[in-house]
């Protein structure tokens, strides 16, 4: 049996503003060549399928027709909602879809129904454990003492050790939860799913099953041979710009997990960063390579450069993130104590120098700040 474990497509997700849905169907498209070609049995997705609860009608289309372009290839689908998700909305028609070879796990009480498939060497089952906020899953648990993440996903894998133990002997078993496991290295692009707690589950709360699919993490971590995490088919952030994103390749045999191998994506675009003042970025031959990739900028410039994102983009017309910070700190701002006693040109200087991270006007800015202070009080007796 061949599983392909993916995780957190984030469909509908903007870079930085930037819309990434062509991004996004081109890659997880991609996958339908890769089930031909490697006879992949089933294609699990371990959370966050969507980027919203509400996804545009734009995000959908792109994900059915992803979806179906998977399900042409001759493989099943198993989806678990993920903390972006709406458990709700997702499992909508999840009877009908069954039909078809989509089989969305969106409940509490579908944990321990699982996807089962078969090869030569018998049953595999495949566990679908939505993400469980922990106050109201204690509830859809049955079991109000459950306490925090590890309390609820400790019930849920309790019900799957004892369905896959009522199974005939030799089932094989995947689980899919969407999850931060102690141990996975965290970027800036998830959302925090900590409230009023402790996030992190132990890894041992997953033991007793050949393999576990995690999503949430987007970076792709292997914390044991049997426990991974996928990660995001592209990045969602410059903190994975070191990233190299990827999907696993998970191979059953007659006695459980048998290999696990890293098929990395294509890369839609690049991301980089860049530091310096900005007449030099805007001049240096070396950077050349940068103008086609995703690039985040920082400014050293003493003073905060005029149309600083205009004037990159005419170089690099990707820059996603613009970030103004002078070589040797910001001056500190008190303006409480920068105005007392002082006059009103008195004040606009003091402003424009603290604009300027500390440059004083000089001779010429006076006179247009005396200039607009008269028109102002002029307007003022009116």
């Amino acid at each position: 049996m061949r599983v392909l474990h993916t995780s957190d497509w984030h469909v509908g997700r903007t870079f930085h503003g930037r819309d990434l849905l062509a991004e996004q169907e081109s890659v997880l498209s991609g996958l339908a060549d890769l089930v031909t070609d490697e006879r992949i049995d089933a294609v699990v997705v371990a959370g966050d399928l969507y980027d919203r609860a509400v996804p545009s009608a734009e995000a959908v289309a792109t994900c059915t027709r992803v979806l179906t372009a998977l399900a042409a290839a001759g493989t099943r689908i198993v989806i678990t909602p993920g903390n972006h998700d709406s458990a709700a909305r997702l499992g909508a028609f999840a009877g009908f879809a069954e039909a078809g070879g989509l089989h969305l796990r969106t409940s509490a009480a579908d944990i321990a129904r699982p996807v089962l498939l078969d090869d030569a060497h018998g049953p595999v089952a495949l566990y679908g454990i939505p993400y469980l906020e922990p106050e109201p899953a204690r509830h859809a648990l049955g079991d109000p003492s459950l306490r925090g993440h590890a309390g609820v996903l400790g019930e849920a894998m309790r019900r799957v050790r004892a369905d896959l133990a009522a199974r005939p002997a030799g089932t094989r078993s995947v689980v899919l939860s969407h999850a931060f496991v102690t141990g996975g290295a965290e970027s800036d692009s998830e959302r925090t799913i900590s409230v009023g707690g402790v996030p992190h589950v132990p890894s041992a709360t997953f033991d007793g099953v050949d393999y576990v699919a995690l999503g949430h993490l987007h970076g792709p971590q292997e914390l044991s041979p049997r426990l991974r995490y996928s990660g995001s088919p592209l990045a969602y952030s410059f903190s994975e710009a070191r990233h190299r994103k990827s999907v696993y390749l998970v191979e059953l045999g007659p006695e459980g997990l048998v290999d696990v191998e890293r098929r990395h994506l294509p890369v839609p675009r690049e991301l980089a960063t860049a530091r310096g003042e900005l007449d030099d970025l805007l001049r240096d031959p070396a950077l050349a390579e940068l103008e086609d990739k995703f690039l985040s900028v920082e400014l050293t410039d003493q003073v905060r450069p005029l149309e600083a994102m205009r004037r990159l983009r005419e170089r690099f017309p990707h820059v996603a993130h613009l970030e103004w910070r002078p070589e040797g700190g910001l001056v500190e701002l008190r303006y409480r104590e920068a105005v007392r006693g002082r006059s009103d040109e008195e004040v606009a200087c003091c402003f424009v120098a603290d604009a300027r991270n500390g440059v004083e006007p000089d001779e010429a800015d006076r006179e247009l700040l005396r200039e607009a202070l008269a028109a102002v009080a002029a307007e003022g007796r009116r």
